[in-house]
């Protein structure tokens, strides 16, 4: 009988994976989010970088967002080590955060970039949408 010293660890390793995960999740989102913008941008659907927007190329984008923060926690369950779950809130998580950033910088700039309604609609779907990007994970996994 192995002592626990000999034992294989299940943990090696899992801590740098769980972040390369997250990042991983982090920068996909990023850049669907980034990449279709600048698609936008020059389609006209949204006014250049710094401009006011209106609330319809302000609805696309939140629905486009939406969506990529689903992919995004997905990806990042996917390629967690363990607890699929977990790790795509923990995304939801930095999400939520950077969006509270987000809104408390461009809250009260002049001129305004748009309504309000649009930095309060990120910071509200950052968990849902790191949940659902993480369920759908979880539901492909294996019952133990």
């Amino acid at each position: 009988m192995a002592t626990p010293a000999q034992q294989p660890q299940k943990t090696s390793g899992s801590l740098g994976r769980s972040i390369v995960a997250v990042l991983a999740g982090m920068i996909a989102g990023a850049i669907l989010s980034i990449g279709t913008d600048v698609l936008m941008n020059a389609l006209g659907i949204l006014p250049p970088l710094g401009q006011p927007a209106g609330d319809n190329p302000l609805l696309l984008a939140t629905a486009y967002r939406t969506v990529y923060g689903i992919a995004a926690a997905y990806l990042t369950a996917r390629l967690a080590p363990n607890r699929a779950m977990l790790h795509a809130l923990v995304l939801g998580v930095i999400g939520f955060a950077v969006s509270v950033a987000g809104a408390a910088f461009t809250w009260n700039r002049q001129p305004s970039l748009g309504p309000h309604w649009y930095p309060v609609a990120l910071i509200v779907l950052a968990l849902p949408t790191a949940w659902a990007g993480g369920w759908l994970r979880v539901r492909q996994m294996p019952s133990r």
